[in-house]
C-alpha cells in the first residue's frame, strides 16, 4: 500500500510567496528612497554656490594689450561690472570649457550695459595678441564687450596674483604658468573694483549663476 504524504505542500508554497512579496516591496521602497536622495543631491549640485576670495582683493592698475594690439588700462574699465576668467591657449581641457561658459555669459548679458568680460592669459609668452584673436574667434567673442588680454609677463602675473588668484610657489608639480591655483574659476568684480565672488568655470550652471550675481550687484546701487 502506498504511503500517504506527511504534509500538504500548499501551505509552504503560500509562505514562500508571501516572503517573496515582502522582499519585493522592501526593495522597491529602498530603491524609491535611493532615487529621492539622488534627486535631492542632483538638485543641490545644480545650484552652485559662489566661492569667496581667499582675502580682500581689488582690481589693481595695469596696462595690457587686447587682440587688436590696442592698449587697455584699468581706467577704461572703471565703473563697470567685470566678469574675469583665466586661460592659456595650449591648455586643451579646462580652458576651452571655461571659455565656452564665458561665451554663454556673453550671450546672457548681451543687453546688459555696464558689464565687461575679461580673459587674462597666464602664458603671455605663447599667447600673443594674434594667438588670442584666433582663440577668441573660435568662441565668438564680441571684442567690444569681451577683452582677451596679454602683455608683459611681470605685469600680468602681478595683476592676477594681486587681484585674483593665490600662487603655490612651493609646489614642484604645479605646471600652471605662474603657479596660480583656481585658474578654472570665473570671477565677478563690482563697479568699485572689488572682487566679490568666484564661480566654478567648469560647471554648466555657472553662466546663469554669474548672470544672477550681476543682477544682484546692479540692484545694490
Amino acid at each position: 500500500m502506498p504511503m500517504a504524504p506527511d504534509q500538504p505542500a500548499a501551505p509552504v508554497r503560500c509562505q514562500d510567496e508571501k516572503l517573496f512579496l515582502v522582499i519585493v516591496i522592501v526593495l522597491a521602497l529602498v530603491a524609491g528612497v535611493g532615487s529621492w536622495f539622488a534627486a535631492a543631491a542632483l538638485s543641490h549640485r545644480e545650484k552652485p554656490h559662489g566661492i569667496p576670495p581667499d582675502k580682500e582683493r581689488r582690481l589693481g592698475d595695469f596696462s595690457l594689450i587686447d587682440t587688436a594690439g590696442r592698449t587697455v588700462t584699468r581706467n577704461e574699465l572703471s565703473g563697470e561690472i567685470l566678469v574675469v576668467s583665466f586661460l592659456f591657449t595650449s591648455c586643451s581641457l579646462t580652458c576651452p570649457e571655461v571659455t565656452r561658459h564665458m561665451a554663454e555669459i556673453q550671450q546672457l548679458t548681451a543687453t546688459n550695459t555696464g558689464v565687461r568680460l575679461i580673459s587674462l592669459t597666464v602664458d603671455p609668452r605663447t599667447d600673443t595678441a594674434p594667438v588670442l584673436a584666433k582663440w577668441g574667434a573660435r568662441f565668438g567673442t564680441d571684442t567690444n564687450r569681451w577683452l582677451l588680454l596679454t602683455g608683459d609677463k611681470a605685469m600680468l602675473h602681478g595683476l592676477i596674483g594681486g587681484s585674483f588668484l593665490a600662487q603655490d610657489i612651493g609646489d614642484p608639480f604645479n605646471s600652471m604658468p605662474g603657479n596660480f591655483t583656481g585658474t578654472d574659476r570665473i570671477a565677478v568684480v563690482d563697479k568699485q573694483g572689488t572682487l566679490r565672488i568666484f564661480f566654478d568655470g567648469l560647471r554648466n550652471e555657472t553662466p546663469a549663476a554669474v548672470a544672477a550675481e550681476i543682477a544682484r550687484l546692479q540692484n545694490e546701487n
